[in-house]
Formats: C-alpha cells, sequence, structure tokens
C-alpha cells in the first residue's frame, strides 16, 4: 500500500484537498483526517498497482493547490520582501501587473504548474509525509525563481510605464503653456516612412538634432521621438494623424493624444490617406 501523510493548518487547504480526494477517480483509494498537536493531517491511501498514476494524480492536485490557495500571497511576499520601497498604491499597481503577465508565455499557467508538479513529484515518490507550509516556503526553489522572474519583470514595466506618464506631464505641460506658432501638420505614417507635411501638403523636415531637442524620450530615440520634438519646436493649432491601421500605430497615437488632446484628428481613411496608402503599394512592389 502506498500512503503519503499531508501536515497542515490551514482550513480551506484542508477543504481543497479533501474535495479533491473525493474526485480521486482511481479504484482502491481511500482517504482520512485526523487532527493532531501541531498540525491536521489528511492521509490518503492507495492499495492498487498503478502507483506512477497514483503519484501523478496527487502531484497535479498539490501543483495546483498551490497556484489557487498560495501563489497570490508568495507574489505579494516577493513584492514586498525585494521592493519595501513602493507604497502601498503601487504595490496594488506592481500585483496587478503581475496578474495579467501571468498569461505570457514564460510565465503561463503551464510551465508553473509543471514546475510544481516536478518538485511535488519528486518529493512524494520517495516520502510518506509532507509538511506543506514548510514545503511551499523551503522547496518550490524553481517555482519561487519563476515567480522572482515574474515579479521583476512586472516591477520593470510599471517603473517604465510611470515615467513614461512623467514624461507625458511634462511634455504637455509645455505645450499648454506656449501660444500655437503654426497652422495645421499633416503626419503620414505607413510602411515605408513616416513624414510631416504642411497644410499645403507641403514636406516639412523632421528636426533630428538633439541639442536643440524639447523633449525626447529617455528609453528610445526612435524616429517617432524626433516626430514628436518637431511638433513640439512647431506647435501646430491643428494636427493630422494618417495612419495605415489605427491597431499598428495606436501607441504613438495615444502619447500623442494624450499631449495634443483636441488638436489631434486620427484618421485612417481620407484622400490623404488613400493617396499614401496606394504610394506605398507602389513602393512595396
Amino acid at each position: 500500500m502506498n500512503s503519503l501523510c499531508i501536515k497542515t493548518n490551514d482550513d480551506n487547504t484542508l477543504k481543497y484537498l479533501q474535495n479533491e480526494f473525493s474526485e480521486f477517480n482511481m479504484l482502491n483509494v481511500s482517504f482520512s483526517c485526523n487532527e493532531f498537536k501541531l498540525y491536521k493531517n489528511i492521509i490518503i491511501h492507495y492499495k492498487g498497482i498503478d502507483t506512477e498514476l497514483f503519484y501523478t494524480k496527487l502531484a497535479t492536485i498539490l501543483s495546483y493547490l498551490v497556484i489557487d490557495n498560495f501563489e497570490e500571497n508568495i507574489i505579494k511576499n516577493i513584492i514586498i520582501s525585494n521592493y519595501f520601497y513602493f507604497d502601498k498604491a503601487e504595490i496594488s499597481n506592481i500585483i496587478e501587473l503581475c496578474s495579467e503577465n501571468l498569461c505570457d508565455d514564460e510565465f503561463s499557467l503551464s510551465n508553473r504548474q509543471l514546475c510544481l508538479f516536478n518538485a511535488f513529484y519528486d518529493y512524494i515518490t520517495t516520502h510518506h509525509s509532507i509538511v506543506l507550509t514548510g514545503f511551499i516556503n523551503f522547496r518550490l526553489y524553481e517555482y519561487r525563481n519563476l515567480l522572482n522572474n515574474l515579479v521583476d519583470f512586472s516591477v520593470n514595466e510599471f517603473i517604465i510605464e510611470r515615467e513614461y506618464l512623467e514624461f507625458i506631464s511634462l511634455v504637455k505641460l509645455y505645450v499648454n503653456s506656449q501660444p500655437c506658432n503654426y497652422g495645421t501638420v499633416h503626419i503620414i505614417c505607413f510602411d515605408f516612412d513616416t513624414i510631416l507635411l504642411n497644410e499645403n501638403l507641403e514636406n516639412i523636415e523632421i528636426n533630428r538634432n538633439t541639442l536643440n531637442a524639447k523633449y525626447l524620450s529617455d528609453v528610445t530615440f526612435s524616429d517617432n521621438d524626433y516626430i514628436l520634438n518637431t511638433l513640439l519646436n512647431l506647435l501646430p493649432s491643428k494636427i493630422f494623424l494618417h495612419v495605415k491601421s489605427l491597431s499598428l500605430n495606436s501607441e504613438f497615437a495615444n502619447t500623442l493624444k494624450l499631449i495634443f488632446e483636441d488638436r489631434l484628428q486620427i484618421c485612417s481613411d481620407c484622400n490623404i490617406c488613400n493617396l499614401y496608402k496606394n504610394i506605398s503599394i507602389n513602393h512595396k512592389k
């Protein structure tokens, strides 16, 4: 007979395991619960011959137990321990980012569950009892490393987003404090290039001189940064952003919208758009 005694003092964990063991879906399996001085024990027994399947199912249950009942607190504790200098609101934002990033391939449910499964399977096939809290705190090296990477990745995202918003706020303050000194500017964003035109559809030179830049992003000196710098030097009264697809240029469009607000109009199906769509097609040929 193969048996495993799981020791815990957490009532939610006991209920979780009791529900899972009640639906274990294998013959010759039984379980019992006992309360001792230090721990409440749930013991599962198997009298059959397919021990590999028994331990596989058991390790799977335990791995999902950690994800369902412990993972959120583990992530919070990592953040509080490693990034204690953030305030409560910032920690809350980072936790939200962690939840979103759990959908990424690197941190996916299948990857996390596999880390947990391997740790539990290796242990329960060679031991007859497991102190659950101790195992979670001290034995899940690969899983905790994965969550550490998740937190680091999310914190980096948070810092970049915060710097981005501070950058937008600074640029917007500059724009709103200065009078418009130019008329209409058309921004043409298509596959082959991004160009600026005046109201007569004549080319406007993009200012790529960083020494005279009003503002440039700290992250990268991309073409969009230079376009933004040119707009900040011109301070037009109206900006038309012509794009092939709104989804392809959404980040740049959102940045311009945050800065220039009602001065900006976005379109993807006007005479100018259609003209440059045809030019883009011919350029590819």
